[in-house]
């Protein structure tokens, strides 16, 4: 934090900046919160966290086949026998 010797001098330099003006007391009040925008934007098709065990061959065959295997292990997942509407 600045000294209040300093804070002044900071001030006066603000005033004295016509494209750096200090906002108002009435621009100060009338400021709203903007709504955080952190990280992804909200998925419409969110996934949901699932653990499944396999058989320590089947996660053997599929780490031997490199890098990006939790990928390719959910390419081959079963598919849903029923019929989508």
């Amino acid at each position: 934090m600045p000294a209040v010797e300093e804070d002044k001098a900071i001030a006066a330099a603000a005033r004295g900046d016509p494209d750096a003006q200090p906002l108002t007391p009435e621009q100060l009040k009338s400021m709203v919160p903007m709504p955080a925008l952190r990280g992804r934007p909200k998925s419409e098709n969110k996934k949901l966290l699932v653990s499944v065990r396999y058989g320590p061959e089947v996660v053997a065959y599929f780490k031997s086949t490199g890098e990006g295997w939790q990928s390719r292990r959910v390419a081959h997942r079963p598919r849903d026998p029923r019929p989508r509407t």
